[in-house]
């Protein structure tokens, strides 16, 4: 946010007022008292008129007015916004452009973000407490109408969040707003044009809080729309049984108590009308809008959705139901978790880091949140000034928190804690290096959590969202692994409402190029996410800071910090973006024996004790303790007898490599943990059990919730293989008697059922779906199940779906042709491969580059497969040798070719479809010369099978005809 557009936009206001002839007005009392009497008069404006004023009134987030909401703005009565520490009266004065009114949108960088100005970078404070709206002019001869006058008072960052959204939501639907606290200014001529705009308003909705009815703007706001009989109250932190002039008046109640009294004297001592405007609040039956800490979504969407309906916006509940019911279906990847306990000081400490405060009931959990010491060091940066940093220690603790100052930098101003960036003084040396900073910023609006893998870091932040959902329009999930981030990102243009596909370029004079082509697409989802509208983006699982694709920092995909878009990513990297992260510990003592007690809660203290050691050998692991109780309530079996049993469960030889397996090399005893799992599916379902099969191909499958028919099939293509011996046979059977009778062969929704209940699966949002935790993932990639690899490229081949299953078509492709420095896993036949690119590749590909502007990665798989495809055309045409031509000196030497000429002919044919794939798809990035050379393989390999007049030959050669002509003009281009 940008103060000089407000002090340019005033500037306007001003001069522009001062040609008005002031029998305009029919509002503005003639005695320029600072206070006014309601008319009852009103300026009605037909429809048509309205609609032909409506324009952006204020914006709030980075981008241009003119994308906000997609209304020309006319030349017309201006609203007046309003800054959190700065008074318009005190505002340096600016310059006017010929062409109208020069804003910090002038000042936009390539990448969407608004570059601050040097020298008003001083007057820039904490983005809730500013409002920026679009700088107008005000035409002499003509009047503007405003839908909605929205009036408020104070300077809560709450109450400005939710004003923002509120402002965003109505124009997104193309109700015009005015929006203003008129308790800010002291100008007589801006009381004037504020005064003017609640006169041309259809209706006046003021937002009352606690305060508000000591404040006499907002009283006359209520008296003045209560005699139109327009007024439409919207209580926020209070309810309208709180608004009863008797109870205030009295200091009745908890509420009272501290902000009742004679109100009416800080109104000027008018006790009657003061009386008269609180009163009007009861009347007003038809509007009962309560923003409560746990409901400003529904609270928002409401407001919207009366106010269209009021403004004749008939469309808006039609569009409003749609969205809902995508929400409902799509906004959490996994149900809540009613048994989650504990991490409270964990969730508090997000929220302060996201929002900058604590309110609602995890405000008594605040002061459990611990200061960490401060520490005598230099301090890395600078502060505004000495005076500054001592006001700021002087200030308090910020409820337990260090200090907080504001620090600034070329790019942006950071609010940021004071004393926790900072050297370590060198030890060993001259040559040793110095320890890398880090830092916490709260208030900006991203929040980083760190652990090891099932330690809870997803339960952490699921709960989150769970909690403060109602805060933002949509939570929207984010699996966070290197390979799918940029597709998985992309994804949200469902719910964004965004295009980006190809082709949208506005300016059609050149053709971007593959790389221009995937930034827009990025920036369009990003443009969003930069809007006042809050989501809240939580990336899960971050692997990497850098996209796997391109090496690119993942983090230039969102939007910049400090908006009202908010993110939450939860990783096992130690640092992210030099970010000092939450750092999840174990959950104490009585929250792990109660997670792994289960249903059972009276063991003796024998037992306790066996629990207490469990917890130690699985490394205090929250998955690991979720699977051992849920054993214990499933399982006729005590605490020592699971313990002697898992100790006694041989542990398989599996060569580990990589850091992803760090945590299972160590942990031999989690490892028969499952083991013991496997034998317990197993001994139930017999050898082999589907349970067993689903776990073990779950591994190769994308780290995203996965069909549990999709699964079941692959599972089913798994060779039965049991190594159990006679002894651990009598031994399950001896542990699981009256389980296995009720388990006997089961079918893929049991068998799912199963894994859930153990806890080696969760259950999905998405109906049929299961997702598995990463450490199982692991596990059974590592243990080396014969086949898994082939049944899960086989399963997606038969029945993937580039609409639901996406992710794991692109899995299957990674095992199959490896990209990057992955190794390949499966080999199929001929036939196979044939069936794989026609019915899945050739498809992906395609639905990748047009649909999501992905070029890059989308013909790097069509490289690759060329190259599979002519990897198998090669091997076709090598010699084969049977020990039957052995026998038979005078046959000459075949080739597979030649054995199987229709299978041959069938590979050439569709070798020659992916080169002209990928030609046409050259065109799309300028590569014609690349396209060129591409088109005339394919031709050549099409005619020496098909002949010269084949429909699909003339084709290809009307493609290269194209490809020549656009290379010829390059060319005539260059050399001029």
């Amino acid at each position: 946010m940008d103060l000089r557009e407000d002090s340019i936009r005033l500037e306007s206001l001003q001069a522009t007022s001062r040609n008005m002839s002031s029998s305009s007005s029919a509002f503005f009392s003639a005695n320029q008292s600072p206070f006014f009497s309601p008319r009852s008069s009103t300026c009605q404006l037909s429809e048509s008129t309205r609609s032909d004023a409506q324009c952006n009134s204020i914006n709030l987030s980075a981008d241009p007015p003119s994308s906000s909401s997609g209304i020309q703005v006319p030349e017309c009565l201006a609203e007046v916004g309003f800054s959190g520490f700065q008074k318009f009266d005190h505002m340096p004065s600016t310059t006017l452009v010929a062409s109208g009114i020069r804003s910090s949108y002038d000042h936009m960088g390539d990448n969407g973000y608004n570059v601050p100005i040097a020298k008003h970078r001083k007057h820039m404070r904490n983005h809730y407490m500013s409002f920026s709206p679009v700088p107008i002019s005000l035409s002499s001869n003509r009047r503007r109408s405003y839908d909605l006058y929205i009036g408020l008072h104070g300077r809560k960052p709450s109450l400005m969040r939710f004003t923002n959204w509120l402002r965003a939501e109505l124009e997104v639907q193309g109700v015009t707003c005015f929006v203003s606290d008129r308790a800010r200014f002291r100008n007589s001529r801006k009381h004037e044009l504020m005064e003017r705009a609640m006169d041309v308003s259809s209706f006046g909705v003021v937002i009352l809080t606690r305060k508000s009815l000591r404040n006499p703007y907002t009283i006359e706001e209520l008296r003045f729309f209560s005699s139109k009989k327009n007024l439409v109250p919207i209580y926020f932190d209070l309810r309208p049984g709180d608004c009863l002039v008797r109870d205030i008046v009295e200091k009745r109640g908890e509420l009272w108590e501290k902000h009742g009294g004679d109100l009416w004297v800080l109104y000027g001592g008018l006790e009657k009308e003061w009386k008269e405007a609180v009163n009007g609040l009861v009347r007003v039956d038809e509007w009962k809008l309560e923003a409560q800490d746990g409901n400003w979504r529904d609270c928002i969407l409401q407001a919207v959705t009366v106010l269209a309906m009021k403004l004749g916006r008939r469309s808006v509940l039609e569009q409003l139901t749609k969205w809902r019911d995508m929400v409902d279906k799509e906004e959490f990847p996994f149900p809540r978790n009613e048994n989650f306990s504990g991490r409270k000081k964990e969730l508090s400490e997000l929220e302060f880091i996201l929002f900058g405060d604590i309110t609602g009931e995890s405000e008594r959990d605040y002061f459990e949140l611990k200061a960490r010491s401060k520490r005598k060091k230099l301090t890395v940066g600078w502060s505004k000034s000495s005076l500054a940093e001592e006001r700021h220690r002087a200030s308090g603790s910020r409820k337990g928190k260090e200090p907080v100052i504001w620090k600034e930098s070329e790019k942006e101003i950071e609010m940021q804690s004071f004393e926790r960036q900072h050297y370590q003084r060198p030890k060993g040396g001259q040559n040793s290096r110095r320890k890398r900073s880090k830092k916490t910023v709260y208030g900006k609006g991203v929040a980083c959590v760190t652990g090891d893998s099932g330690i809870g870091k997803t339960e952490l932040l699921l709960e989150f969202a769970y909690r403060f959902h109602q805060r933002y329009k949509m939570v929207l999930w984010i699996g966070g692994e290197s390979q799918y981030i940029r597709q998985n990102y992309l994804n949200l243009r469902s719910f964004l409402e965004v295009d980006v596909g190809v082709g949208n370029s506005i300016d059609k004079s050149r053709i971007d190029s593959f790389e221009e082509q995937e930034e827009a697409a990025i920036s369009r989802v990003r443009k969003e996410l930069m809007r006042n509208i809050p989501f809240l983006v939580v990336i899960d699982n971050l692997e990497s800071e850098k996209d796997w694709w391109d090496q690119k920092l993942v983090m230039d995909l969102f939007p910049r910090f400090g908006g009202e878009t908010h993110i939450l990513i939860s990783t096992r990297l130690p640092c992210v973006m030099n970010l000092e992260p939450l750092k999840l510990s174990y959950l104490s003592g009585v929250e792990a024996m109660s997670l792994m007690q289960g249903s059972i809660k009276d063991y003796p203290s024998a037992e306790i004790d066996a629990l207490r050691i469990i917890e130690e050998k699985v490394g205090r692991l929250t998955l690991a303790l979720a699977i051992v109780g849920s054993m214990l309530s499933e399982l006729p079996i005590n605490p020592s007898r699971l313990l002697d049993t898992i100790n006694r469960m041989p542990s398989r030889d599996i060569l580990w490599s990589g850091r992803e397996v760090h945590l299972l090399r160590k942990n031999t005893f989690l490892l028969q943990l499952f083991e013991v799992c496997f034998s317990i599916f197993d001994h139930a379902d017999g050898p082999g059990s589907l349970a067993t099969r689903m776990v073990l191909v779950s591994g190769w499958f994308a780290p995203a919730a996965i069909p549990i028919s999709l699964l079941s099939l692959a599972a089913h293509k798994v060779p039965k293989k049991h190594n159990g011996t006679q002894f651990w046979r009598k031994l399950l059977h001896s542990l699981t008697c009256g389980f296995s009778s009720s388990y006997s062969k089961r079918s893929e929704v049991e068998a799912s059922s199963m894994l859930l209940r153990f806890n080696l699966a969760r259950s999905s949002t998405k109906e049929g779906y299961i997702h598995f935790n990463e450490l199982i993932n692991v596990y059974a990639r590592k243990r080396g199940v014969t086949g898994a690899a082939n049944a899960m490229v086989q399963a997606v081949a038969s029945r993937g779906s580039l609409s639901l299953h996406s992710e794991h078509v692109w899995a299957a492709c990674f095992l199959l042709f490896g990209l990057g420095n992955n190794p390949k896993v499966v080999e199929l036949r001929v036939s196979e491969l044939l069936c794989l690119v026609k019915q899945v590749i050739l498809p992906l590909a395609i639905w990748t580059f047009v649909t999501f502007s992905r070029c890059g990665a989308a013909l790097e798989l069509l490289r690759v497969c060329t190259d599979a495809l002519e990897a198998a055309d090669q091997a076709f045409l090598t010699p084969v040798e049977k020990w039957l031509d052995k026998s038979l000196c005078w046959k000459p030497i075949q080739t597979n070719a030649q054995l199987n000429p229709y299978l041959w002919e069938e590979l050439a044919l569709l070798r020659a479809t992916v080169l002209e794939t990928r030609a046409k798809l050259m065109v799309r990035g300028g590569q014609f010369d690349i396209g060129d050379d591409l088109i005339r393989k394919a031709i050549f390999i099409r005619t020496s099978i098909c002949g010269q007049n084949h429909p699909d030959i003339i084709a290809a050669r009307e493609t290269l005809s194209k490809l020549t002509r656009l290379l010829a003009n390059v060319e005539t281009h260059t050399s001029s």
